[in-house]
């Protein structure tokens, strides 16, 4: 068989995630500290563990509703309502995805066409072009640049909008530059879309781990946003169920409702246990994820420290869990320094041009780990660069 002819072109042309490519190198190997993943090292709370071995026992394992539980709707809009001053309706605003993926899947596909142009702000995570370009869309990427704290401006955004453009990906807390969006500069990326058709993909999964006194922003609270905005959000960053596979979109309820069609069709419903986990974590976990970020704030300041003590310029990230170090100064490719350095010592992190051409240069970094790992991870960074005669 032709397998080569069979296959559906761009999906068979998709390269593989870069993430994934040297975890799973590392996978192979002994004694390697792995600062490549963004999963928390965390256990999920075990209140939350405690409701989801409840509901099995009484025997919760049946089909939830396409959208979701109710109970967990209403806890989801609830939350938003909390934290950040939006108000979402239960009943037509929001469904229940298979982690956060699911929900960015749905989003593109209920309101993007073939030809169609996606705007991508990069670096950022892998998933966004590949899956706009399963859609027959055009990926337009837009460069965010260190000197401008990693921000999309309304600058670069104007300059990439044509009459073709459908969607803009709005990324923040960023992954893997640990970038954000403070209200002042949505308000200028809001100024430019107002008077078009453009809808926005605000992806928030990072929402509650942001530092330095600065609150997470949803672009969905400027005036006149919320009603060409969906929101995606779920549990794996802020309450380490990242195993759990549980996200959400919330957005206006005519695209809400596709999504929740192609949800029906595709995938029928969330896991039920998850959902049950879920609603406790919604309810209970404020401070979890307190604790969490408190931990993570404390190895973000280790880290940077770190990286700039080693001579690499590193911008601060004021969310997520990733540092973005610049490697210009070595003289290597992004992939020649994360190859090199998992081969001769044992450290795993990520090639920044995984994120974007414009990540070349750069690696990333994840402090989802605990201060051993890190500390133990810098030692050996050290002595790769002073045997590369860097230092």
């Amino acid at each position: 068989m032709n397998y080569d002819a069979l296959l559906n072109v761009t999906a068979r042309d998709i390269p593989p995630s870069g993430i994934r490519r040297f975890f799973d190198i590392a996978a192979e190997m002994d004694d390697v500290i792995s600062l490549s993943v963004g999963e928390p090292d965390f256990q999920t709370p075990w209140h939350v563990r405690d409701v989801a071995i409840d509901s099995l026992q009484k025997g919760h394992t049946g089909y939830s509703p396409n959208r979701g539980f109710t109970a967990l709707c209403r806890e989801i809009c609830d939350y938003y309502e909390r934290k950040f001053h939006l108000s979402y309706d239960y009943r037509t605003d929001v469904v229940v995805t298979v982690g956060g993926s699911e929900a960015i899947d749905l989003a593109v596909r209920a309101l993007v066409n073939p030809g169609d142009e996606v705007l991508v702000p990069q670096p950022s995570f892998v998933c966004y072009a590949p899956i706009a370009a399963l859609t027959g869309a055009k990926v337009v990427p837009i460069v965010t640049r260190r000197e401008n704290e990693f921000r999309l401006t309304a600058d670069a955004l104007r300059e990439k909008i044509t009459d073709r453009t459908k969607l803009l990906i709005l990324p923040y807390p960023n992954n893997p530059t640990g970038a954000v969006m403070r209200r002042e500069h949505l308000e200028e990326i809001a100024a430019v879309l107002r008077d078009t058709d453009i809808m926005v993909l605000a992806d928030e999964i990072y929402s509650e781990l942001t530092y330095n006194g600065t609150p997470h922003v949803s672009i969905a609270s400027i005036d006149g946003m919320k009603e060409r905005t969906v929101v995606v959000n779920g549990f794996s960053k802020s309450y380490a169920m990242t195993g759990w596979r549980l996200g959400y979109a919330l957005g206006p309820a005519p695209v809400i409702a596709v999504m929740t069609k192609i949800h029906q069709y595709a995938i029928m419903c969330a896991p039920t246990t998850s959902q049950y986990a879920a609603i406790d974590a919604l309810h209970s976990g404020d401070g979890d994820i307190a604790a969490m970020r408190d931990e993570y704030d404390l190895r973000r300041r280790l880290i940077v420290n770190g990286f700039r003590e080693l001579g690499l310029d590193c911008f601060e990230p004021e969310g997520a869990f990733y540092i973005f170090p610049s490697i210009a100064r070595t003289g290597m490719t992004s992939e020649a320094f994360c190859q090199k350095l998992l081969e001769t010592k044992h450290v795993a992190v990520v090639p920044g041009n995984a994120f974007g051409d414009c990540g070349e240069g750069f690696i990333r970094v994840s402090y989802a780990y605990s201060t051993h790992h890190i500390e133990e991870a810098l030692r050996r960074i050290r002595l790769f660069l002073k045997e590369e005669g860097l230092i």
